[in-house]
């Protein structure tokens, strides 16, 4: 039996592993070659489960694999501190200069999203000859639509744009993560056989603002009272521990609660991130609670990245699924150009949206790991299995192709003058 401690022990390893062969020999950007890495020592591993069907080295290490529950990781475990870690570097001043654009991408691009990806699927679905109800593939459309915060803050250390691109980028990526959540778990109640009464625009609509908006008060004032507690004091190693109770408090009483735990755990970083450097902390206090958080960041983004590589050893894909799944990034690429380009068209009479950053903003729309979390939690169904692939094909674009392109694209956009 493969203990925990052995599964942390190989993934720290490995992670350390190709962590150095890529600054030694390959200069990729650290998460995303990890994401490669893993991905093709899975590939590797399933042709020589293929040609050697006795070999034990690939059952070993798909019975470990086995053994991590990746949606409990992600959302349980590793999503609130990295949520964190983003949130507490924000710049509030700009956060607060472009709060509409934000809260307008966060809310109403993530329910616009989920329906262009949702209805196109069905019918793409339809045309190979797969049976995929509506209801299911609008919950495929709301698991993949909302940008990874983790895959977008790790693709943004490595791309140079300007400050107000980048809030955008950061503040849409981090409170739509918890909209999108909210959203996917009123669809799969909905797909799994929750009355038609039972679900109305209304209902919809007051459950959002119930779990979102209580996330939100929930984070501000946990926020604010490890403020004042930080400010009552001077001595780092009692404040660094109370920034890590507030992430864990927070995110388990929010869950508790029945609130968002991703909007909560925001919250709680915006405030302290603005408050406690001012008015809170000394200097070395700051430099220990910020090499903390980066630490945390930057080995928990390891992992997490190479999980996503190396899951691809326990799952298994139909070829009329993988046919499928090649229209879903087409398919969210679109989405995520109406999602942006809608507020361009509805509010450029106020001047402070230009249509030059939609090709940025479009190409900058990464997922990630949560997206495969949430695939992997849902129930046992005949769609699971083509959902499951498409969401994975998404993922791999969006990180590889999309995330190493970035550069490229905010360099042509921004290179020219603007002709707005």
């Amino acid at each position: 039996m493969i203990s925990i401690l052995d599964i942390s022990a190989m993934l720290l390893a490995l992670s350390a592993l190709f962590g150095w062969l890529n600054h030694r020999f390959i200069h990729l950007p650290h998460a995303t070659s990890l994401l490669l890495m893993g991905l093709l020592s899975s590939l590797v591993l399933v042709g020589v489960e293929a040609m050697f069907p006795n070999e034990l080295i690939y059952d070993e290490l798909a019975r470990a694999l086995r053994q991590i529950d990746f949606t409990e990781v992600v959302m349980d475990g590793m999503l609130a501190f990295l949520l964190f870690a983003g949130a507490i570097n924000l710049n509030v001043r700009l956060l607060r200069s472009r709060a509409w654009q934000i809260a307008f991408l966060a809310l109403v691009g993530t329910v616009i999203s989920p329906a262009v990806v949702g209805i196109g699927f069905w019918w793409a679905a339809g045309v190979a000859g797969l049976s995929i109800p509506l209801a299911w593939a609008l919950l495929f459309g709301a698991l993949i639509s909302p940008t990874d915060p983790v895959a977008v803050l790790n693709v943004l250390k490595n791309v140079s744009v300007p400050d107000e691109v980048q809030i955008e980028m950061q503040g849409e990526a981090l409170f739509n993560d918890g909209v999108g959540v909210v959203l996917f778990t009123l669809l799969l109640g909905f797909a799994t056989g929750m009355a038609a009464e039972d679900f109305t625009v209304a209902s919809a609509f007051e459950h959002l603002a119930v779990e979102a908006g209580g996330g939100i008060v929930l984070g501000l004032l946990a926020g604010y009272v490890a403020y004042r507690a930080m400010r009552a004091i001077d001595d780092f190693a009692v404040e660094v521990l109370i920034t890590l109770a507030l992430v864990a408090g927070t995110y388990a009483v929010a869950q508790k609660l029945g609130l968002s735990g991703p909007l909560a755990v925001v919250a709680a970083g915006i405030v302290i991130g603005d408050l406690a450097p001012r008015k809170a902390m000394s200097d070395r206090t700051q430099g220990y609670v910020s090499a903390l958080w980066t630490l945390i960041d930057e080995v928990l983004n390891s992992v997490l990245f190479l999980l996503i590589g190396l899951e691809v050893i326990i799952l298994r894909f139909e070829p009329t699924a993988m046919v499928l799944a090649l229209t879903a990034v087409p398919l969210a690429l679109a989405a995520r150009l109406v999602a942006v380009s809608t507020p361009v068209l509805l509010f450029r009479w106020t001047g402070s949206l230009s249509a030059r950053n939609i090709p940025f903003l479009t190409w900058a729309g990464v997922r990630g790991g949560i997206s495969v979390a949430l695939a992997l939690s849902l129930p046992d169904d005949p769609a699971k299995s083509p959902i499951l692939a498409a969401t994975y094909a998404v993922v791999l674009f969006t990180i590889v192709v999309q995330g190493l392109s970035l550069g490229m694209v905010a360099r042509r956009t921004w290179s020219r003058p603007s002709t707005d």
